[in-house]
């Protein structure tokens, strides 16, 4: 009965790298070519502003990282640029994606690190997504089982669509 082997694959860790993967993938795609003003675009008095959710989402990848580093910090950003709060995301994403992949231990177990801030800023990019069309500069739609997503590729860098269609 040895000890468990920490180079050895973890299963639900490469799952999580992934989904995070996938979060670059479609968030990307939803902050690319947002015309001049988007940030600011309010649907209704009650809505947040794509910015505002933009740097919520920046807020939920920070807390992601504090809480798998076993330091659960959270903050409330305020909005930058779209530019900013973009590039905010995507470094984000890859702080979170180079702990996953540094085989450090986590503070809490995947499922909940999935569970809450992933699964959060997904819903997020999406609510995103369709502000764009709300304000009649939509997404191209896209077969995304299609796409070229891999753990790892977290930056604004992505491979191109496979299959868009309108």
């Amino acid at each position: 009965m040895g000890t468990e082997n920490e180079t050895a694959p973890q299963p639900e860790r490469q799952l999580l790298r992934h989904t995070v993967a996938t979060l670059a993938y479609r968030g990307g795609k939803a902050l690319r070519g947002a015309p001049e003003g988007f940030s600011g675009f309010r649907a209704s008095e009650t809505t947040r502003t794509p910015g505002q959710i933009l740097a919520h989402v920046g807020d939920l990848l920070d807390w992601a990282l504090s809480i798998a580093q076993g330091k659960q910090e959270w903050r409330n950003s305020d909005c930058q640029s779209w530019e900013l709060d973009s590039q905010r995301f995507f470094a984000a994403l890859a702080a979170f994606d180079a702990y996953l992949a540094s085989g450090e231990p986590l503070g809490a177990p995947v499922e909940k690190l999935f569970q809450g801030p992933i699964a959060d800023a997904l819903t997020h990019v999406g609510q995103i997504a369709i502000l764009r069309r709300l304000a009649n500069a939509p997404v191209r739609a896209e077969n995304y089982f299609r796409a070229e997503i891999v753990a790892g590729r977290v930056g604004a860098d992505q491979a191109a669509p496979k299959r868009e269609f309108d």
